[in-house]
């Protein structure tokens, strides 16, 4: 259908299903729908059982999984969360994302690039300016 899956919850024991999706351009409430019935479609034929099924966007604060969407938010506001801490005990930077090698990311902490070691993100995700 042309949108990027990027990230699915189950929680309740499998009673709710979230989907989060995008695309470039964003996503509508009508593009949210029209996922929402083919997966119950599709669900429904795998004979999956769930109660309830929301389908929405990731929002502004969207969370960032791997190499690709580093690249494609470069110059962007994020937050990463490292497993283990840095020399100095820091496992949170927040910053904008900058140059992606393959191995690492380097994120600009107040003008200052630092590298992370990108098998060492726990998580990371869009930080929008309000």
């Amino acid at each position: 259908m042309g949108f990027e899956p990027v990230l699915t919850q189950v929680s309740n024991q499998g009673k709710l299903v979230r989907v989060f999706i995008d695309r470039a351009g964003g996503v509508t409430v009508d593009d949210c729908a029209d996922v929402s019935r083919h997966l119950e479609r599709l669900l429904a034929v795998e004979g999956v059982s769930y109660d309830r099924m929301e389908v929405s966007s990731p929002g502004l604060d969207r969370p960032l999984r791997g190499v690709r969407d580093y690249l494609r938010f470069a110059g962007q506001k994020a937050e990463v969360r490292m497993r283990t801490p840095n020399e100095k005990g820091q496992r949170r930077f927040v910053g904008l994302l900058g140059e992606v090698r393959p191995t690492a990311l380097t994120i600009l902490v107040e003008g200052k690039p630092i590298a992370l070691d990108l098998n060492d993100i726990d998580r990371a995700k869009l930080a929008p300016d309000f």
